[in-house]
């Protein structure tokens, strides 16, 4: 088949999760024979024409001069040159910025939509943004020709609201075997000894519901937050708002895929805040990294972790956790069913080959 991969900033991933499954099942497809395509912006750092085999089409993206608008036009050029490609098969991961250009979408390729998560419920956007995307969503169900949902609770969400049926392909991992200490020792912390979070400073990742109550717990143990908080206005609200707590240490953005690892290896607690969204990539990696995690209660983190985790909603819930869990070896069982889990359930080779052969079933019923 000749498969082109829409939707993200390109490959090789220096983004975010979209971009690292479009890496590994692009490389995947191509090592199975498939001419694979993926659309790139032309500010991405890697240029060439090539990646691992996969054929890159880098478009032209305003966004770094114009900002979100950008996004758009960036979607409008990719499905612009969708057009002339003669596709079998288009896979679209997400909808935010595309949906709006469905009757431009070329007619001979099957359509095939990764819903992503609940984007029109996230704090971060004004009412009239999370209004556009609820319309953008729908816009996106009705122009698809198939829906994939990385989630349960994504897929009963489209079931309920749209009546209509999507397949169910969650995210992947790979199980980290290979921890290295002095790696950590470069963030001046020791081995289990330390708690911490990665996300995208954004509040309904609930990183202010975590820190103050690590604020409240008045422990001395190091609280290592994760991720850009340089970049918005909330990132910088939370540095100034925990600059006095010692213990509280903002790293920034951390892009080295082992490093990240080790110190989720390493780690004492691991808190996962995300609150809205489908299977998220972080929390698998945290998973698969050994890590004892703390998670927001909500149906997306739930459906994953079962009851290999611990669960809070509040400041306060945090900081009785953070009192009472003591150390991280007293639950081993809590780590070798989430490892387990990632094994059987959530490997990269699993989801690549659901991917395909989704897509074959999917071209046959076409053809």
């Amino acid at each position: 088949m000749k498969i082109g991969i829409l939707g993200t900033r390109g490959i090789p991933n220096y983004h975010g999760g979209f971009e690292q499954f479009a890496e590994f099942f692009s490389v995947y497809l191509q090592k199975k024979g498939h001419q694979t395509y993926v659309y790139c912006s032309n500010n991405h750092p890697y240029q060439k024409n090539t990646y691992e085999g996969v054929t890159l089409i880098h478009c032209k993206d305003p966004e770094d001069k114009i900002g979100t608008p950008g996004q758009f036009i960036y979607d409008y050029n990719c499905i612009k040159d969708a057009r002339k490609r003669d596709f079998d098969i288009l896979l679209q991961l997400g909808y935010t910025s595309n949906s709006i250009w469905y009757k431009l979408l070329p007619k001979k390729p099957i359509i095939i939509t990764n819903m992503d998560g609940l984007e029109w419920k996230r704090s971060k956007y004004n009412k009239p943004v999370r209004k556009f995307l609820k319309y953008a969503e729908s816009l996106a169900v009705k122009s698809s020709d198939f829906l994939i949902s990385d989630s349960i609770g994504i897929q009963n969400y489209l079931k309920e609201t749209y009546s209509v049926d999507s397949k169910y392909i969650p995210y992947g991992a790979f199980v980290f075997s290979n921890p290295e200490e002095e790696i950590i020792n470069q963030y001046g912390v020791k081995p289990y000894s330390y708690n911490m979070l990665i996300a995208r400073m954004e509040p309904e990742n609930s990183i202010e519901v975590i820190l103050d109550g690590v604020a409240q717990s008045n422990l001395e143990m190091p609280f290592l937050v994760v991720g850009k908080n340089d970049t918005n206005s909330f990132g910088t609200y939370l540095t100034n708002k925990y600059k006095d707590q010692s213990n509280i240490k903002f790293l920034g953005g951390i892009y080295n895929q082992n490093h990240l690892d080790n110190l989720r290896y390493y780690s004492n607690l691991y808190f996962h805040g995300h609150t809205v969204g489908g299977t998220n990539p972080s929390l698998l990696e945290a998973m698969a990294s050994n890590a004892l995690i703390v998670a927001h209660k909500n149906e997306f983190n739930a459906t994953i972790l079962g009851k290999d985790a611990f669960y809070f909603s509040t400041s306060e819930e945090i900081a009785k956790l953070l009192s009472e869990i003591d150390t991280k070896q007293n639950w081993e069982t809590y780590l070798k069913n989430n490892t387990s889990k990632i094994e059987t359930t959530y490997s990269w080779e699993i989801i690549n080959t659901s991917y395909l052969e989704y897509m074959k079933e999917t071209y046959a019923q076409n053809s």
